[in-house]
């Protein structure tokens, strides 16, 4: 870095924003990517966070940080009425605190995550009205609002939607994790001429060397989640997670009759009820489980398994990223777009349709041709490392101009 770039980056004041903290492993993971970017390229950068665990982001990464909502029963089904109006003052309340915290930035980074999707269930009135707070803020104030490598999805609900095409076209950068994320905001109505695709912010995160293969079946490890459908599949919730969660348990019997070791993982604090039901469904001391606290701890438990299978899009990253074989349940088209880019394509099931049958034809493959899959994965990850760099090096470019950061906040024009 030569003098000037320390001297401005030094003047710079940094905020990230989003649902960080909160038990979420992978959106951890994005932050922790952006950070070590950060640290690395912008050592003097004073950084911050509005999120929504503020004590887990202060404690696990050293910066300071600041409760997302003013109402702290926002993620609560409000049932009674104190907690409807505290609800509605807190939607209020939070229209200042995001533009005062926004304007003491002289830019705001959102780290990767699928903020401009709903393949899980979600509300207009949460996060979507959250981020658009911020970009609205940030495009009130001058202050640049960046979504960096961020995952989208077409969605059908109108609220949200609205929602979502307003907060992009109100920030000032956008990039992507993939192609598809690109071309669903494009059909929602956002130009995304100047937006660049990247491989997911988590692929420059540093992983473990894999265990070499000792040619006996070793562990596998099971990445689970609380899967219900997504946004659109809200009738028949119950119907999805039951059929996800009677073919796992189907999947998890069959390999330990073949007396295989099973590693249950999780990727949110909410999946541990889906650990739970597999390990009373299958009595063995062959399935275990961890308590995977970053995504580091995933990396380690998945190099030294032979093979992983998983669900969350996170756990893939993990899995593909220490180059072990991974055989994907998808539950969103960003899963079967990920394995299609990492070479693996063929390795997919999904998630709403669980076949025990065909997952252990699949898995039994995926075993087979072990070697084949991890060279290519070798191959794909350095591909991808080379992509992170000049992304990293674009992105200096573009929120850190020269002469750009005073702290004398003059409101400026967004770019």
């Amino acid at each position: 870095m030569t003098g000037a770039d320390a001297s401005r980056a030094a003047a710079a004041r940094v905020g990230v924003f989003g649902l960080l903290g909160s038990g979420n492993l992978g959106n951890d993971g994005s932050l922790e990517a952006v950070l070590g970017y950060l640290r690395a390229e912008h050592p003097g950068a004073v950084v911050d966070a509005l999120c929504g665990g503020p004590e887990v982001v202060t404690a696990r990464y050293g910066i300071p940080a600041t409760r997302l909502h003013w109402y702290r029963g926002e993620y609560r089904t409000a049932s009674r009425a104190g907690a409807v109006v505290g609800k509605g003052l807190g939607k209020l309340v939070d229209v200042f605190r995001t533009a005062a915290w926004v304007r003491r930035h002289d830019v705001v980074i959102v780290p990767g995550m699928g903020v401009l999707e709903a393949t899980l269930p979600l509300r207009p009135w949460g996060f979507p009205y959250a981020l658009f707070l911020l970009c609205a803020s940030g495009r009130l104030l001058g202050t640049p609002v960046a979504l960096v490598g961020v995952g989208a999805a077409e969605i059908r609900s109108r609220p949200i939607r609205a929602l979502v095409r307003r907060s992009a076209r109100l920030a000032a950068y956008r990039s992507y994790r993939d192609d598809q994320s690109r071309d669903a905001m494009r059909a929602m109505g956002v130009d995304t001429s100047r937006d660049e695709v990247h491989p997911d912010l988590a692929f420059s995160l540093p992983a473990p060397p894999s265990s070499a293969p000792t040619g006996t079946p070793g562990p596998v490890c099971l990445g689970v989640m609380d899967f219900h459908g997504g946004n659109d599949d809200r009738a028949r919730a119950q119907e999805i997670h039951r059929r996800y969660l009677d073919g796992t348990i189907t999947f998890v019997r069959a390999l330990v009759e073949e007396g295989r070791a099973v590693r249950l993982l999780t990727g949110d604090e909410c999946d541990l009820s889906v650990v739970a039901a597999i390990l009373d469904a299958v009595d063995s001391p062959l399935v275990t489980a961890a308590e995977p606290a970053s995504l580091a701890d995933l990396m380690k438990e998945m190099a030294a398994a032979d093979t992983v299978v998983a669900v969350r899009y996170h756990n893939l990253i993990c899995a593909l990223k220490t180059a072990t074989p991974v055989l994907a349940l998808c539950y969103a088209a960003k899963s079967d777009a990920l394995m299609e880019r990492m070479g693996v394509g063929a390795y997919r099931h999904p998630a709403r349709e669980v076949d025990a049958d065909r997952l252990l034809e699949q898995f039994r493959d995926l075993e087979k041709h072990a070697a084949q899959v991890r060279q290519t994965l070798v191959e794909h990850n350095r591909i991808a490392a080379g992509q992170l760099d000049r992304h990293f090096a674009a992105l200096t470019t573009a929120l850190f101009p020269p002469n750009a950061h005073t702290h004398a906040h003059a409101p400026r024009k967004a770019p």
